[in-house]
C-alpha cells in the first residue's frame, strides 16, 4: 500500500512539473493562440478535404461506361422518371418555368447529389449577384470572356472539367492545412523554445544568487548536468510537445468526424464500429510502454550527471592527476561512470524505438482485418474510401501523439530535477523592506556570533569584535580555525546562526545585499580570473571604465610592467585563459588587486593574498596591497605573519574562539597561541 502511495505521489508531482512548464508560456498567449488557430485551422480543412473524398471516387467509379443493353434499359427507366416528375409539377405557371425547374429535377433522376450541388451553386450566383449561370448540362462564366464547360459528360457522368473543378478545391483546402500546420508548428515551437531560455535565465540567476556554503555542498558537475542536459531534455519535450498537442487532437478529431459522417452517408455503421474497435488497438503500445520510458530515463540523467561530474572534477584537477600519473585510472572510471549512461541510454532507445513499429503492425493488422471484413459485404471503393483514408490520415498524428509521451516522460524525468534546483531554498535573503547601505561612517561590529555548516559543531562560538573605520584588523589562527568564515561574515557570505554583524549601528540582513557588497572589495589567496582579456578582468564588476583608469589601476598594483612589457603580446587584450592560465601566480594576483582597487571600494578584506607566492613576488605584491589597504578598513586573514605586523589589532581564533587580541607586539609580550606561531614560523626569534 505505501509503495503504491508513493508512485502515485511520484506521478502527481510529475504532472504538477508539467503544469510549471506550461505556465511559463503565460506571458506568449497572444503567440500561443495564433498556434492554436492554425492548429483549428488545420482540422476544418482536413475534415472538409476528406468529405472530398468519396465525392471525387464516386467520380472515378463511374466513368466506365455501360453496355449497350445496361444504357438502354437506364434511358427508359430515366424517361418514365421525368415524365412522372413532369405531370407532378401542376404548379407551374408558364412552360418556362417548368422548364427551369425540370432542368434540374431531371438531373436529380440521374445524380441526386450533383443537382443538389448545382442547386446551391445557382442560388449563391442569385443571391450575391455572380457572373455564373448554371444549368442541368453546364456551367458558364458570364463576366467578360465567356467560359463554358459542361456538368456531365456523353456517359451520363461528372464531366472532367467539373472533376477538375473538385480537385482544384480540395489542392486548395490541402494547401490551405499546410500553411495552417506550418503556422502551429512555427509559433508553438518557439513559445516551447522561449519557454526553455526564460527556465534557464531563472536557474541560472537562482544559482548565482545561492550561498556559499550551497556550493560547498553540491557537486559542480552535477549542477552543469542539470542545467544543460536535463533542460536540452526539457526543450525538446516542451517545442514538440505543444506544437503536436494543440494540433494532433485537432486532425484526428477531424479525421474521426469524416469516418463518421462517411459511415452515416453510406448508412453502413457496422464497417464504422469495426474501425471504432480497432483504433484503440494502436494506442495500446503507449500505454504499455509509457511508464517504462519515464523510469528508465529518471535512471539516464543521473547517469548522465555522474559522467559530468567526473569529467569536471578530472579536469579542474588535471594538474594532479599528471603528477600522480593516474591518467589510466581516471579513464577507467570515467569508462565505466559512462558505460552505465550508455547502457542505460541504450535500453530506453529500444523501448522509444519500439513504440512506433508496435503501432505501426498493430494499425496494418487492424486495417487488413477490416478490408477482409468490407470485401466479404462487397463494399464499394468510394465507401472505402470514405472510411479508410481518414484513418490513414489520422495514423500519423496519432504517431506524433505517441512521441509526445515519450518526450514526455522523458521531459518528467529531467523536469523533476530541474524544479528541484528551482524550487531549492536560498540561505542568504533579503528582506522585502531591506534598505540600502549608507556610506560607512564608524565601525563593523560583531555582536555575540555563532555559526556552523552543521548542526553538531559550530565553526565560530560568541565572537565579539569592533572594526573601527580606517583601522586593520588581522585574524591568524591554525588551518579550520574559522578565519575565513568569520571574515566573509561582513560581505554577507554567510548569516550567522545568532548574533548579528553590524555597520554603524544597522544590521547587514536589514541592508540590500547588492549595496552592502559595493562597499566590500576582495583579494583571494588563489585569485579568480575569467576567460576574458586583463583589461576586462580588472573591470569587472565596474561598468563605464574608461581604459586609462584600468591603466591607472594597473600601476598602483605594480601590474603594468608585466603586462605592457612584451611577456604578454596583446597587452591589456591578452585573453588570459581559463582561470588565469596564462599568467603566472603572482601575476594573477596582482590583476586580482588591480580589480580591487578599481573599484575602490571603503572595506577590503585580504585572505591570505601572498601566501602562495615566492619572496621576490610576494614583495611586489604586498607593495600592491599598501597601496589598496590605504585610507580603508582592512580585514586581513593572514597565513605569513610578516605581513601583518603593522596591523592596529590582531586576534588569534582557535577553534572559533577569540583566545587573543591586541598589537603584534603586545601578543609577543604575551606567551600565548600568537607566540608560538611566530616561533614556528621565524625560528623563535621575536
Amino acid at each position: 500500500m505505501g509503495k503504491r502511495k508513493k508512485e502515485f505521489e511520484n506521478v502527481e508531482f510529475k504532472a504538477q512539473s508539467y503544469f510549471r512548464l506550461l505556465a511559463y508560456a503565460k506571458p506568449y498567449w497572444g503567440r500561443m493562440t495564433i498556434g492554436i488557430l492554425a492548429g483549428f485551422i488545420v482540422g476544418g480543412s482536413l475534415f472538409g478535404s476528406m468529405l472530398m473524398v468519396p465525392q471525387m471516387m464516386m467520380a472515378v467509379e463511374k466513368t466506365q461506361p455501360a453496355t449497350p443493353a445496361e444504357q438502354e434499359t437506364k434511358e427508359k427507366q430515366l424517361a418514365t422518371k421525368i415524365v412522372k416528375t413532369i405531370e407532378e409539377k401542376k404548379a407551374a405557371t408558364t412552360a418556362e418555368k417548368v422548364e427551369a425547374v425540370d432542368d434540374l429535377e431531371i438531373l436529380a433522376q440521374r445524380d441526386a447529389k450533383l443537382a443538389k450541388e448545382l442547386k446551391r451553386i445557382r442560388e449563391y450566383a442569385e443571391k450575391y449577384n455572380l457572373p455564373i449561370k448554371v444549368t442541368s448540362s453546364d456551367i458558364t462564366w458570364t463576366w467578360g470572356k465567356k467560359i463554358t464547360f459542361p456538368v456531365v459528360d456523353g456517359f451520363g457522368n461528372l464531366s472532367w472539367q467539373l472533376f477538375a473543378v473538385y480537385v482544384s478545391v480540395f489542392v486548395l483546402g490541402w494547401t490551405l492545412k499546410n500553411l495552417a500546420t506550418y503556422v502551429n508548428r512555427y509559433y508553438t515551437r518557439w513559445v516551447g523554445a522561449k519557454v526553455i531560455s526564460d527556465l534557464r535565465d531563472d536557474v541560472f540567476k537562482k544559482l548565482a544568487n545561492q550561498s556559499v556554503s550551497y556550493y560547498g555542498r553540491m557537486d559542480v558537475g552535477q549542477l552543469i548536468s542539470r542545467c544543460t542536459n536535463d533542460t536540452s531534455a526539457v526543450e525538446s519535450a516542451v517545442a514538440h510537445t505543444i506544437a503536436d498537442a494543440t494540433r494532433c487532437p485537432i486532425e484526428i478529431l477531424a479525421c474521426a468526424g469524416a469516418m463518421i459522417v462517411a459511415g452515416l452517408q453510406f448508412k453502413n455503421p457496422e464497417l464504422l464500429l469495426i474501425m471504432g474497435i480497432g483504433v484503440p488497438f494502436c494506442i495500446l503500445p503507449i500505454a504499455i510502454l509509457g511508464k517504462k520510458i519515464r523510469k528508465v530515463y529518471r535512471r539516464a540523467f543521473a547517469n548522465i550527471a555522474d559522467v559530468v561530474s567526473r569529467m569536471h572534477e578530472v579536469f579542474t584537477g588535471i594538474l594532479v592527476v599528471k603528477a600522480y600519473n593516474t591518467e589510466d585510472h581516471e579513464y577507467q572510471r570515467f569508462k565505466r561512470t559512462n558505460r552505465t549512461y550508455f547502457r542505460t541510454m541504450v535500453r530506453a532507445l529500444k523501448m522509444q524505438l519500439l513504440m512506433a513499429p508496435l503501432m505501426e503492425s498493430v494499425a496494418v493488422a487492424t486495417t487488413l482485418i477490416f478490408l477482409v471484413y468490407a470485401y466479404r459485404c462487397h463494399v464499394t471503393l468510394t465507401e472505402l474510401a470514405g472510411l479508410l483514408l481518414p484513418a490513414f490520415m489520422a495514423y500519423t498524428p496519432m504517431k506524433s501523439l505517441a512521441k509526445i509521451t515519450t518526450y514526455l516522460q522523458r521531459s518528467m524525468a529531467a523536469s523533476d530535477r530541474f524544479f528541484d534546483l528551482l524550487d531549492h531554498k536560498e540561505e542568504i535573503t533579503e528582506k522585502p523592506d531591506a534598505v540600502p547601505m549608507p556610506s560607512f561612517q564608524q565601525s563593523i561590529k560583531f555582536d555575540n556570533i555563532t555559526f556552523s555548516y552543521e548542526k553538531d559543531q559550530n565553526i565560530l562560538n560568541g565572537i565579539d569584535l569592533t572594526i573601527p573605520k580606517g583601522s586593520m584588523l588581522a585574524i591568524v589562527g591554525e588551518t579550520g580555525s574559522g578565519k575565513t568564515t568569520l571574515a566573509h561574515m561582513v560581505a554577507r557570505f554567510h548569516d550567522p546562526n545568532t548574533g548579528s554583524v553590524k555597520i554603524d549601528g544597522l544590521d547587514l540582513r536589514d541592508m540590500q545585499i547588492k549595496s552592502l557588497r559595493e562597499h566590500i572589495g576582495i583579494v583571494t589567496q588563489t585569485p579568480i580570473l575569467f576567460n576574458e582579456s586583463i583589461a576586462d578582468n580588472i573591470a569587472y564588476g565596474c561598468h563605464d571604465v574608461s581604459r586609462e583608469q584600468i591603466i591607472e589601476a594597473a600601476k598602483q598594483a605594480n601590474a603594468h610592467q608585466f603586462i605592457t612589457d612584451g611577456r604578454h603580446q596583446m597587452g591589456y587584450d591578452t585573453i588570459v585563459g581559463e582561470k588565469g592560465f596564462k599568467l603566472s601566480g603572482g601575476e594573477k594576483q596582482r590583476v586580482a588587486i588591480a580589480r580591487a582597487i578599481l573599484k575602490n571600494p571603503p572595506i577590503l578584506i585580504l585572505d591570505e593574498a601572498t601566501s602562495a607566492l615566492d619572496t621576490v613576488t610576494e614583495r611586489l605584491v604586498q607593495d600592491a596591497l599598501n597601496n589598496v589597504m590605504a585610507n580603508r578598513t582592512v580585514i586581513a586573514i593572514a597565513h605569513r605573519l610578516s605581513t601583518i605586523q603593522h596591523a592596529d589589532n590582531i586576534i588569534v581564533l582557535d577553534k572559533g574562539n577569540i583566545v587573543e587580541s591586541g598589537t603584534h607586539a603586545e601578543l609577543l609580550a604575551h606567551d600565548g597561541l600568537y607566540r608560538k606561531l611566530h616561533n614556528t614560523q621565524f625560528g623563535g626569534n621575536a
